[in-house]
């Protein structure tokens, strides 16, 4: 197995680290995995380590293995201004708990934005899905609560309660009205994120769209991904 040995400064925001591998002697390319695993420590303090498959596709070449270091290094000193390697995209999730007071639209754009600015992202897309299929997602004017009362009276009239068309009425003539209007509307929005805030228009407003009469529980899930 070819020996390698290489020293690299560091520069973090609490002054230079030396990472040394075989500061006393040649390691091979094992030891010296193992040993820049553990050496190679970020300004926050979370360790970072090299795949073992990449670095044993690396360790050809000595001007490869030394890229594999280079590289290692800048992403820990400087993870959002690397100009070589690319940033690994931050990737979160987690479920709102949207109560609703029966047919409305309910508005959650605070929640949703409040959650946002806690995963301190720049640049992002967020995903919004709801688990139901009586209640849908939409994006819609928070101005003016007559363009919510409109919009519910549309669909009263194209998807009335009761209608004879359909046979599925286990739970009230209101139950196959309810996912034909989520069936129209939508169960998934996507909304980019930039400079760290919701790219939503002046008067936009994220909705969870009950169709049922009664009081429900809905889960919306948001997933973030970016950097």
């Amino acid at each position: 197995m070819r020996r390698r040995s290489a020293r690299y400064a560091l520069r973090t925001s609490k002054g230079i680290r030396y990472v040394a591998l075989g500061a006393r002697g040649d390691l091979d390319d094992i030891a010296a995995h193992r040993a820049l695993s553990r050496a190679l420590t970020c300004a926050q303090g979370a360790a970072f380590a090299i795949r073992w498959s990449t670095w044993a596709s690396m360790s050809q070449s000595l001007a490869a293995w030394e890229r594999a270091v280079l590289l290692s290094l800048c992403t820990c000193a400087a993870p959002r201004t690397c100009p070589i390697l690319p940033l690994m995209p931050h990737q979160s999730a987690t479920i709102l708990d949207v109560r609703t007071p029966g047919r409305a639209l309910v508005e959650i754009t605070r929640e949703v934005a409040d959650w946002v600015d806690e995963q301190q992202v720049q640049t992002a897309l967020l995903t919004l899905f709801i688990r139901h299929t009586s209640a849908s997602l939409l994006i819609q004017e928070n101005a003016d609560a007559d363009v919510q009362a409109d919009l519910n009276r549309f669909l009263a009239r194209l998807v009335p309660d009761g209608d004879p068309l359909f046979r599925h009425r286990d739970e009230g003539p209101d139950d196959m009205p309810a996912h034909v209007r989520a069936a129209l509307t939508a169960v998934q929005l996507s909304v980019p994120v930039v400079s760290g805030r919701l790219a939503l228009g002046t008067w936009q407003g994220i909705y969870v769209w009950e169709h049922r009469l009664r009081p429900h529980r809905r889960q919306v899930v948001l997933h973030l991904l970016g950097e």
